[in-house]
């Protein structure tokens, strides 16, 4: 009976050692004394000193980023701003304002909404792996090309990789604004970035698909030394702005104006009408 007590304590020893404290190595408020963050003064240190996006990759990573980094990461943010409705996480923060909900709720749904694994963040991760793994071949001896052709899905299929698509457009008007950004800050095309742009030549060749932003971005910050799940927290909220945009739109609108639609608008292709049993 003993043996079992203590094998029942030594099972709950990881949540025991927990209770009622909270361990951090991000920082925290000293009520009278500062508010911390990695070390830093958050008060004194940060706050007029430090950009807001300086603070979010030091929260997000714990590494105080140089200022032109920072300013490159916010610049991708403004390239992500679009405010069209039309844009599915908008088109929530459209609803949520006609529906009258408040600023807030449609923010958190609009963002929540945008992390999918067809777009957004919610492609990060994949999108990463491809591309640290198409280095790592690379550097193995295997030819672009090679890395390309291992994307088919079967043999006279195109190639087909997260990244060198996008929906009604072929070609991103977003990486051309970003390469400005990144030539006026100073910054080369790293290993990942390099091989990216050597992609989309044998994608062109053999798709006539280019680039989408996405292949631009995370081979970019995979260059700037972050990891995928760095990449995932940085990006998060990264379609905050469009949809506050389209709410702010729809909010002064009489309620309930927003892309109203008829019965006969919606192409239903399901069953026909049938009577409901007795």
């Amino acid at each position: 009976m003993l043996s079992n007590l203590n094998l029942a304590k030594s099972d709950t020893f990881f949540w025991d050692e927990k209770r009622g404290v909270i361990r951090t190595r991000k920082g925290g408020w000293i009520p009278g004394e500062a508010v911390y963050c990695h070390g830093f003064d958050m008060m004194e240190n940060l706050v007029g000193q430090a950009s807001y996006f300086q603070v979010l990759v030091l929260n997000a990573t714990g590494r105080l980023p140089e200022r032109r980094l920072a300013d490159w990461l916010e610049a991708y943010f403004v390239c992500n701003s679009y405010p069209d409705a039309r844009i599915w996480c908008n088109q929530v923060g459209s609803l949520f304002g006609t529906m009258r909900a408040t600023p807030v709720s449609a923010i958190s749904a609009g963002i929540l909404a945008s992390d999918s694994k067809m777009y957004g963040p919610g492609t990060i991760k994949a999108g990463v792996k491809f591309f640290v793994d198409a280095v790592a071949k690379k550097r193995g001896g295997i030819s672009v090309e090679e890395i390309v052709l291992s994307c088919q899905r079967g043999p006279r299929a195109k190639p087909v990789i997260l990244g060198y698509a996008r929906p009604v457009a072929n070609g991103d008007e977003r990486i051309e604004a970003m390469e400005r950004v990144t030539k006026k800050l100073g910054f080369e095309h790293g290993e990942h970035l390099s091989l990216a742009f050597d992609i989309e030549k044998i994608m062109l060749e053999k798709t006539k698909e280019q680039m989408n932003a996405l292949a631009y971005v995370l081979p970019f910050l995979c260059d700037q030394g972050f990891s995928v799940q760095e990449i995932y927290c940085l990006l998060a909220a990264l379609v905050y702005a469009g949809v506050i945009a389209c709410y702010a739109e729809a909010a002064d609108q009489p309620p309930e104006s927003f892309f109203p639609l008829h019965c006969e608008d919606i192409d239903y292709q399901g069953k026909p009408p049938r009577p409901v049993p007795a």
